[in-house]
């Protein structure tokens, strides 16, 4: 509008359009209340998605709390094993150490039985040595002697000979009259002091008198005619 000519009009008068001003308001105010209850709905929508996503991080909170303590009960399992296997190492370390200082000491033990093996081994050599010499030497006494001791045994009727175990078994012929060649023998027992006769053919009844007066006298030669005699 022209002010000027508003001015000169005797009834001035301006015409403000209130229809359309209200109009304008109104889809001003529908404006406003469509933003709002869009912003309404778009925060409610917006808490709505953040309390999904609060409830979702609190029970992934939850869930990894939860593994948080499976894994310290876990750790103070495997600390317990390990302080139970470094223990068990331990004692293992000190079986080995006494092993090792047993096996050392059958080591020199065994190193002090073989020099002792080999001292005996030469000592048997030397035995066997000085043996063999003394068994040539009796081989040829006995060789020498032997022709003399049959004599002596057909001139005797009585023959001794040397069976194991450190016995004698002496024989003897011509005690029989009716039959000169049936034999009559014992068996004497020289391996200790107390002399025993261990088996007679024939049985003797008084061959107990006969070995306890050996036994006081030890007078094996006697106890041979003595026995003869009984026969």
């Amino acid at each position: 509008f022209d002010l000027k000519t508003v001015l000169l009009d005797p009834n001035p008068h301006i015409d403000l359009d209130i229809p359309v001003y209200e109009e304008t308001l109104q889809n001003f105010l529908k404006a406003v209340n469509n933003y709002k209850n869009r912003s309404i709905a778009a925060i409610t929508d917006k808490r709505t998605k953040d309390g999904a996503e609060k409830k979702k991080l609190q029970d992934r909170a939850q869930k990894v709390e939860t593994e948080i303590s499976r894994c310290k009960v876990q750790e103070i399992e495997l600390m317990a094993t390990l302080e139970k296997e470094q223990a068990e190492r331990k004692d293992a370390e000190l079986a080995v150490a006494a092993f090792k200082r047993q096996i050392t000491s059958l080591h020199e033990r065994s190193t002090t039985m073989q020099a002792q093996i080999d001292e005996y081994r030469v000592l048997i050599a030397s035995l066997k040595s000085d043996k063999g010499k003394e068994r040539s030497t009796l081989n040829s006494h006995a060789s020498r002697v032997a022709p003399e001791l049959h004599a002596f045994e057909n001139l005797l009727a009585c023959a001794i000979e040397g069976m194991e175990k450190e016995q004698l078994l002496i024989s003897f012929r011509c005690v029989d009259i009716s039959d000169p060649n049936r034999e009559f023998s014992f068996i004497l027992d020289v391996s200790g002091t107390n002399y025993k006769v261990v088996k007679t053919s024939p049985p003797l009844p008084s061959l107990p008198l006969l070995v306890d007066k050996l036994n006081i006298t030890q007078d094996i030669f006697a106890f041979i005619v003595q026995t003869r005699q009984e026969f």
